[in-house]
């Protein structure tokens, strides 16, 4: 029999009362809620239901999920849905994938003060895209944007990144044309790059001034004027990483890579490979190396693995996937459909697969029938009825 999947639930299970203890006072509210509902989820503490199939009786106990956006278990059911929501707004064009990075100084600044600079990567990234493309000597035309928020590296170190996912072309500015980008380019990563930079520096420059930033340990000097323009010199001065992957396959492929990116945390369970009584063992990618070997393993001491996971928890209230442009909410539908006139589509001609979501209940697992709910069952609680083995898993004797 094969040993059973290693979760980051696990982790918080075994170690968390003794890191929450060694840590208080250090841990906000939010870290100590997301690990209290990881480590709830999916078991009796949050209730759950009994389903029975009509036709061969097989019975099953499901528990209720935590849904947190940083539970690595509850997060495929809510990339479905979403993703179903998108499909109608994929258009007949090539798609690219665009990515802003933050310096490491600049992210430094970003984790002590995380809700504002993370607001702020949103928007200077997507007012960046948004003016170099309506820009005539570049593109000259209104583009759409989905950007999604990620802040970790594959060792789950602070590393806050926007991944965009932009149609290759966009709206005239007069309305009447579908002007697409150059076959393989869209638009130039110096100038992006460049606009990004000076647009953000700015910006930090004004939020210091009117004293909205906070600082803390080795960086408490930048609270001084002084220590802070020094830094921003020097920041000017430095590259700023934007860059631009070839475009997408085409729509689906641009479905299935959102799936992989919207509503990824920190850490997938699949990654996770063992647990010990000290350390946490997992695989992570080093991207300075190539081929094969860029697949690499990395053991942790579990307070530092815990630690890391907690750093990504994003402040209430922060919303990690944002539309601008033409898929702004409130005029995408419409943008939307003008695109689709100017390309000359129909919308029959290029409606999107029909995605099942979610039809309610899985079909029972033995003979595919109609599984029906006999038990609901409160938080704390244990259900009445037992779960049944798989009619198939049963060994009957006819000798």
């Amino acid at each position: 029999m094969s040993r059973p999947a290693l979760e980051v639930a696990d982790i918080f299970r075994d170690r968390g009362p003794a890191w929450r203890q060694a840590h208080a006072g250090r841990v906000s509210l939010d870290q100590l809620k997301v690990m209290s509902a990881i480590e709830s989820c999916r078991t009796a503490a949050l209730g759950g239901h009994v389903a029975r199939c009509e036709d061969c009786a097989y019975t099953s106990i499901a528990y209720n999920s935590c849904r947190n956006r940083h539970c690595p278990k509850c997060q495929g059911a809510a990339a479905k849905q979403w993703l179903a929501d998108r499909q109608a707004e994929l258009l007949p064009v090539p798609y690219y994938h665009v990515v802003f990075t933050l310096p490491a100084r600049i992210a430094d600044i970003a984790y002590q003060n995380r809700a504002i600079i993370y607001d702020l990567l949103f928007k200077l990234s997507a007012e960046t895209m948004l003016t170099i493309a309506a820009d005539p000597k570049h593109l000259g035309a209104r583009i759409g944007i989905t950007s999604v928020l990620h802040t970790w590296g594959s060792a789950m170190t602070h590393h806050p990144h926007v991944h965009m996912i932009v149609p290759g072309g966009g709206i005239s500015p007069d309305g009447q044309r579908w002007v697409s980008c150059r076959p393989g380019f869209f638009l130039p990563v110096r100038v992006l790059s460049r606009l990004f930079r000076r647009l953000f520096l700015g910006r930090l420059a004004a939020l210091h001034q009117a004293g909205r930033l906070s600082f803390f340990g080795n960086d408490a000097h930048l609270a001084a004027a002084q220590s802070f323009a020094a830094l921003l010199a020097a920041s000017r001065k430095t590259e700023w990483v934007v860059y631009a992957k070839r475009p997408f396959g085409g729509p689906q492929a641009v479905l299935a890579y959102l799936s992989r990116y919207t509503h990824r945390v920190a850490i997938a369970n699949s990654r996770l490979i063992a647990l010990d009584q000290h350390d946490v063992t997992f695989r992570w990618k080093d991207y300075r190396v190539k081929g094969r070997d860029r697949q690499k393993r990395m053991t942790l001491a579990t307070d530092e693995f815990i630690r890391r996971f907690l750093i990504h928890v994003l402040p209430k209230g922060l919303h990690r996937i944002r539309h601008y442009g033409l898929l702004a909410r409130g005029v995408c539908a419409d943008n939307v459909a003008r695109a689709r006139e100017l390309l000359a589509v129909s919308d029959r001609e290029d409606e999107p697969t029909e995605t099942n979501v979610d039809s309610g209940k899985s079909p029972c697992p033995c003979c595919g029938g109609r599984m029906i709910v006999i038990e609901v069952f409160e938080r704390g609680a244990m259900p009445h009825r037992q779960s049944t083995a798989p009619i198939s898993a049963i060994r009957i004797d006819t000798s």
